[in-house]
């Protein structure tokens, strides 16, 4: 198995510090896991690594695609499994680090596939779904595939009707494809969480709004709209940018777009937080503030001398 320090957190949690300071102390290089950093142009409101940063230390999966291509799990577990696999070959600890939370768990876990759902079995859901409600095709998963349901909540339509869809073509759960395909572990991962209390976070939050629009996010945004780009793009179609375009085409107030655009940010990072809950870490830290020495001994004690 490839050894790999894995950095997760919510937005704006103190994640990018701790990973080049691990990533300075082991020698090594960082992955990106944000969905967003893999845009090019995008740069402020990612939170994207500076150059200065870049320069120090290596930093992968970041500013490779235009941001109207879409780039997805499966692309991620293809990609960073190539970088890992490479820093592996030279005596290096990969350290992955990023919020984007289906990513890391489809790296580590690997993806399942499944045949083609045809279109016919999709719109008979979309139909039910039209004639009765969400909650009926809920209780319906859960009778039938109890392990998934207990995975997805209530009110997350588009995986409820995906579970239904994969075990009314196949005749099988989802959940058990997923046993089914299961395949060894890949990958020997020191996984840390950064959890700062709630109400710290928010604030970290709209202080670096307010940063970001004084580092320029405004000329950003209208920059990467005068090279064609729209808010239906993928890249503009995110959390911090397309909350202020009804500003630049003069639909709100400055204050109105900032007001959603925090309001939108944190309930991202809530969303982050409730899936980070699902999740098993073998260190959880309640701020940016860390004890690198502290750190390093865990890493040796689970990763052995790869981390030394």
């Amino acid at each position: 198995m490839i050894p790999v320090v894995i950095i997760e957190g919510p937005t704006a949690s103190g994640k990018s510090a701790l990973a080049m300071a691990l990533a300075e102390h082991l020698g090594s290089q960082i992955i990106s896991a944000d969905s967003r950093q893999v845009y090019k142009y995008l740069d402020i409101g990612t939170a994207k690594p500076g150059l200065d940063d870049r320069k120090r230390i290596a930093h992968h999966l970041i500013d490779f695609l235009e941001p109207s291509e879409a780039y997805n799990a499966g692309a991620y577990v293809k990609d960073a499994g190539k970088i890992c696999l490479s820093l592996d070959e030279q005596g290096l600890v990969p350290i992955i680090c990023g919020g984007t939370g289906l990513y890391i768990r489809s790296l580590l876990e690997g993806l399942c596939k499944l045949p083609p759902i045809p279109s016919g079995v999709k719109e008979e859901l979309l139909e039910e779904l039209g004639r009765s409600s969400l909650a009926c095709l809920y209780d319906e998963l859960c009778q039938v595939d109890p392990i998934s349901a207990a995975k997805i909540s209530s009110n997350d339509k588009q995986r409820i009707l995906r579970a239904l869809e994969v075990y009314r073509f196949t005749g099988k759960a989802l959940s058990q494809h997923w046993q089914e395909q299961k395949s060894q572990e890949a990958y020997l991962a020191f996984r840390i969480l950064i959890a700062p209390p709630r109400e710290l976070l928010y604030t970290r939050i709209e202080k670096r709004l307010d940063l970001m629009l004084e580092q320029g996010l405004l000329d950003e945004i209208h920059g990467v709209m005068q090279m064609g780009y729209t808010e239906y793009d993928p890249g503009l179609n995110s959390v911090g940018y397309k909350e202020f375009i009804p500003f630049l085409k003069g639909e709100l107030s400055l204050n109105e777009a900032m007001v959603i655009a925090k309001q939108h940010s944190r309930n991202y990072a809530k969303r982050q937080i409730t899936w980070y809950r699902k999740q098993s870490f073998d260190l959880t830290i309640p701020s940016s503030d860390f004890n690198l020495s502290d750190i390093n001994r865990l890493l040796s004690e689970k990763l052995g001398a790869s981390a030394s």
